[in-house]
């Protein structure tokens, strides 16, 4: 039996065309996700983009509609800008828990064939029942939607050592802590990519850091450990806001090159990320033993600087490659649909 997983996020969207085994057989990506909806306040667009991806991938695959058991998905399509708005679950919540909660979805058509669609619900942090000042709260709340399926990835493939906390790099980071039991305590969520674009889209520090003509080119696997850590301490002495400044001093009044300057743009960002595990220690102060990252390679490689200057004794490693970061979404929805007895109802 054959399955069809979808990854959609904020942008950009993914469909995979896998077995129960977690074998692909194709895959397709078209820039379509909740943005779309966000901005034109209709799901048509969404709705549409993944369809179109959907054949495109069944097409490509050469299997034939009706050997489809499920059409699989998490992430941001069950967000109130998704396709279908479902409640989050309250933390702590492991694999179990995800399937007995799992959603089957009958009035989305995301193919023309009658295949059933099956939703996994994201999690959000313990919170109370009742609220009395919301801004002296809101420092302790986070949700997310599709880490949960990576973590459940990790899971299942036997890869993740407990209790760690999991890092997702992205359009947001994610720190994630996990305890011994494989539950999932929470999320501590920053806008670092987002931020990240657009300082550099709508603001003169782009001008800064991006390589102009008839200057040097990057050392290949460039990295100067000296920088990294001088961004480390200027954002601790004066925070992100000021420091945003340094890379145009660096610029018009010191003599830097490009790259290095485009380094020190990065480790700010990341250090002023890295200071929301000082928040880790409500979840579980074992959680910072371990640490996974999952992400761009240089942006990884940079986090785990960070971290190990920042706690040395802790025990670092990253998932990088595309191909296995893709491998922890689609094997984490099989993991969970195997327990919710999809493969066999």
């Amino acid at each position: 039996m054959y399955y069809i997983t979808i990854d959609c996020g904020t942008t950009n969207s993914r469909v995979y065309i896998v077995d129960e085994t977690g074998r692909v057989y194709a895959k397709a990506a078209r820039k379509v996700g909740v943005r779309n909806t966000s901005m034109t306040g209709s799901r048509d667009c969404l709705e549409q983009g993944l369809h179109e991806t959907i054949s495109r991938a069944i097409a490509e695959s050469g299997i034939r509609p009706e050997q489809f058991r499920a059409i699989l998905s998490s992430g941001m399509i069950t967000s109130e800008i998704g396709l279908c708005e479902l409640p989050h679950l309250m933390a702590p919540c492991g694999v179990e828990r995800l399937a007995d909660h799992i959603v089957r979805v009958d009035d989305i058509h995301l193919t023309d064939y009658e295949i059933p669609v099956y939703f996994v619900r994201g999690i959000k942090n313990p919170m109370p029942e009742t609220v009395e000042n919301p801004f002296s709260l809101v420092g302790n709340l986070d949700f997310m939607r599709g880490e949960e399926t990576q973590i459940a990835g990790l899971l299942a493939q036997d890869a993740l050592t407990l209790p760690a906390t999991v890092t997702v790099l992205s359009s947001h980071t994610k720190f994630i802590p996990v305890n011994g039991r494989g539950e999932i305590l929470g999320s501590l969520t920053t806008t670092s990519g987002q931020l990240r674009e657009a300082i550099l889209s709508q603001t003169f520090v782009g001008k800064s850091v991006e390589k102009r003509e008839h200057t040097d080119e990057k050392p290949e696997g460039y990295f100067d450990p000296s920088i990294v850590l001088e961004a480390v301490s200027w954002i601790r002495q004066a925070g992100i806001v000021r420091c945003m400044m340094f890379p145009r001093f660096l610029d018009v009044l010191l003599d830097t090159s490009w790259y290095a300057r485009e380094l020190f743009f990065e480790s700010l960002i990341a250090a002023e990320d890295m200071l929301a595990l000082g928040q880790l220690d409500r979840f579980d102060p074992a959680c910072k033993e371990r640490f996974v990252f999952i992400g761009l390679p240089g942006r990884c490689r940079l986090y785990e600087f960070i971290l190990r200057h920042n706690l040395p004794d802790a025990e670092v490693r990253s998932i990088t490659d595309p191909s296995d970061i893709d491998s922890l979404s689609i094997d984490g929805i099989l993991h969970i649909i195997r327990k919710a007895g999809i493969f066999h109802g």
